[in-house]
């Protein structure tokens, strides 16, 4: 789909917007496949509708295009920059800032008590996509507030939600999440960050935290930095750190701001991509002025808490990379349909044959179609997650059993969203620079800002190896296994139900087959456990992840599949449906292509982890290189 006209940007350095967005593919999931329409109208979701998700998701994407799109060039010539201790955005984001929150689109799934509408998190993490596709380095500055916002609702006093709920959900004061330290990375348990507790019962906080997203900016009147923190005589590792609100700028209960909280920028750092974000290098107390408030009411609880923020920052990641991905595949896919080079294979010896376009190439449409089976498998498995969200709170309280399952399959979704929505990102860029040649390769062309932009995915908010062993080490042992097993019998009932199917039942074989195989390699993993043969797990976490996202992802193709085969052959074969068909058709596609070239991947990933090889551990330090 191409995006709308762009309206005029006051910026002159301002770019056009090269965004893209498939809203049909986005609607086919909402309505047709995870049928949200059955959710919407009751309770929590009874004031939304079809009409009304649907509208919302129209003008995301008009606004996007308007507004966030034209700037995503310009942030990442421009960068930020540090003047006088502040972080200043590129040209533009400011204004945009302003009409985010106007415009009320990072507030849809907020909830109506604190200023918001209520919507799905299915609807929710579409608009995300939007947002973060259009503009992925702008975006994160709103989505890290509205995250902080989160775990105030959730663990905050009362005091302290009303304090910073209006302010940080309205867009009045930006937030951030402070983990990471010089000397520890991502050993968070190793935090040297003090919390010491002064009589009136806050704290003074003094420490540095370093990849700061949106540690400081010029948008907002106030940044909420939540800071993991060790308060005095509390015990080592993770299980001793607390988590406090500390703003930039100190405030009174009514809002008003007091003055400096001793917050300084350090420096900022200088990027391969997301240039328009400032990563900052944050020094907390240097002048034993830094005063934070515990969130809640209880020291040492601070990784649980935080633990809310990552898991929706994680989950956020995963939308960013199918956001990135799915515009650099769109803006390949038009590049291919008008970029003639070469003849047809048909004609390939004759040099007077006309030039065709690329698209008719046998190797970029084979690129084309990985880019879209991956895109769209993402995507549905990013929609899947959201959508066991939403019923979660439609069976809480009513039906406890069903409300549990939905749980447990959000808690082993996570990290295959984030690890795998991430990886393959980086990879969906890669393949749109080659579909578009030597052009792809340089600035005039949007893919390759995608694909250095996409990197940091990977990285950020827990590397995807720390997802792995997220996934093997927690998830699969939660609730007895029983998580584990849901997904393996959903999985498993969806290929006995429609093996016979006229059109995608011959590809159903290999999704049991994967199916079997990622059953098979679970155990194995466990009695690797169970031996004492630990170190094996390490090594094979990520494939283990890589397996899994690939069944998930295998499945519910398959699944859009089914669906669309039934559509198609209810519609009318006339020139009235003919999008339609093209529509569906492509589903039907990008099922098989991924359930012939990627689904025995997975049966491949389990041979190789059966031979149990330990190379890499064996291996003398001294002898990877010789130097």
């Amino acid at each position: 789909m191409r995006a709308p006209e762009e309206a005029p940007v006051s910026n002159p350095q301002a770019s056009q917007n090269r965004y893209r967005a498939d809203l049909r593919e986005m609607k086919f999931l909402l309505f047709e496949q995870f049928r949200l329409g059955d959710i919407l109208g009751q309770a929590p979701f009874e004031n939304w509708g079809v009409d009304e998700a649907s509208m919302v998701l129209d003008e995301t994407y008009k606004f996007a295009c308007e507004v966030l799109g034209p700037l995503n060039q310009v942030g990442d010539k421009s960068g930020c920059r540090l003047e006088g201790g502040r972080v200043l955005t590129p040209e533009g984001f400011k204004e945009a800032w302003t009409k985010l929150y106007e415009a009320g689109w990072k507030n849809v799934s907020v909830n109506p008590d604190w200023g918001g509408q209520g919507a799905p998190h299915a609807l929710y993490a579409l608009v995300e996509e939007i947002l973060s596709g259009a503009n992925t380095a702008f975006n994160m500055y709103p989505g890290l507030a509205h995250g902080a916002a989160e775990v105030i609702q959730l663990f905050g006093t009362a005091r302290q939600k009303s304090l910073f709920l209006p302010r940080l959900y309205g867009g009045q004061w930006g937030g951030t999440m402070c983990l990471t330290e010089p000397h520890a990375g991502s050993d968070v348990g190793s935090s040297r960050t003090t919390a010491k507790k002064l009589a009136d019962g806050r704290y003074q906080i003094r420490g540095t935290k370093i990849f700061i997203s949106g540690g400081d900016h010029d948008m907002a009147d106030n940044i909420v930095h939540l800071v993991l923190a060790r308060v005095e005589g509390a015990p080592p590792g993770t299980k001793g750190l607390s988590l406090f609100i500390v703003p930039r700028l100190r405030v009174k209960d009514d809002g008003t701001i007091e003055g400096s909280n001793d917050v300084a920028v350090g420096s900022i750092e200088h990027k391969m991509g997301i240039n328009g974000s400032a990563t900052c290098v944050l020094n907390f107390g240097e002048n034993d002025g830094c005063i934070g408030e515990l969130v809640g009411e209880v020291e040492n609880h601070g990784m649980a808490q935080m633990f809310k923020m990552m898991n929706g920052a994680r989950i956020a990641v995963g939308v960013q990379g199918v956001a990135v991905a799915s515009s650099a595949f769109l803006n390949a896919l038009d590049y291919a349909r008008d970029r003639k080079q070469g003849p047809s294979i048909d004609h390939w010896k004759d040099p007077t044959a006309p030039r065709v376009a690329i698209v008719e190439h046998a190797d970029v449409r084979r690129m084309l179609l990985e880019m879209k089976a991956k895109v769209e498998g993402i995507r549905a498995l990013i929609v899947k997650l959201a959508l066991h969200q939403d019923q979660v709170h439609v069976h809480q309280g009513s039906d406890d059993q069903k409300a549990q399952y939905h749980q447990g399959q959000v808690d082993l979704l996570v990290p295959l969203v984030k690890a795998y929505g991430s990886d393959q990102a980086f990879r969906v860029c890669e393949m749109a620079i080659q579909t578009y040649g030597g052009a792809g390769y340089i600035k005039d062309y949007p893919v390759e800002q995608y694909c250095r932009d996409a990197k940091i995915f990977s990285i950020y908010e827990g590397t995807n190896h720390i997802q792995a062993m997220d996934l093997v080490g927690r998830k699969l042992a939660q609730r007895g296994g029983q998580n584990l097993q849901e997904f393996l019998g959903d999985v498993a009932a969806f290929v006995q139900k429609n093996q016979g199917h006229p059109t995608v039942g011959p590809y159903l074989a290999e999704l049991g087959a994967a199916q079997e195989a990622l059953a098979g390699t679970a155990m194995r993993m466990l009695t690797w456990f169970q031996t004492g043969r630990m170190a094996m797990v390490p090594l094979a976490a990520n494939r283990f992840l890589e397996m899994m996202s690939v069944v998930a992802v295998g499945w519910l193709l398959l699944e859009g599949a089914v669906l669309a085969s039934e559509k198609a052959a209810s519609l009318p074969n006339d020139e009235s449906s003919a999008r339609d068909r093209a529509f569906y058709e492509g589903k039907r596609h990008a099922a098989a292509y991924y359930a012939r070239h990627v689904l025995p991947e997975v049966r491949s990933h389990a041979e190789i982890l059966g031979r149990e090889d330990r190379s890499p551990l064996d291996i003398p330090t001294d002898a990877f290189a010789s130097l």
